[in-house]
């Protein structure tokens, strides 16, 4: 069974950065699309950035574009969203997610997804 498991989650001040974790085991499967998500209480949840593993492309939500990078270690099965210069808005829950197939158009669409973490909270305040 595929487990997704998120960490590095935690309270920072603006203007900091943070690394989250999201280690896949179980799969037999290769996916093509690892992603990171956000979501705010009483909000859908929000596209951050998919990383294509057939050709090592990012893709990122303009809010984060330039400040956060999505990358891997195959070796490790783990993905990394490495975020620096934090902001309040960027305040919410983290989830990591796997799938299957890669579609560069919509990539930000929870539907593509077959599977999830449970999610990390991101907190940045002063």
């Amino acid at each position: 069974q595929v487990q997704l498991v998120e960490s590095g989650g935690g309270l920072v001040q603006p203007g900091e950065s943070l690394r989250l974790s999201c280690t896949i085991s179980g799969g037999f499967r290769p996916f093509y699309a690892l992603s990171w998500f956000r979501q705010v209480p009483g909000k859908e949840r929000e596209g951050v950035s998919c990383l294509s593993t057939s050709d090592g492309n990012g893709y990122y939500a303009d809010s984060v574009k330039g400040r956060f990078t999505i990358s891997r270690d195959s070796a490790k099965n783990t993905m990394f969203l490495q975020m620096n210069s934090l902001k309040p808005e960027d305040t919410a829950v983290y989830y990591c997610a796997a799938g299957w197939g890669f579609w560069s158009t919509d990539w930000w669409s929870t539907n593509k997804y077959d599977f999830w973490g449970q999610g990390t909270q991101v907190t940045v305040s002063a």
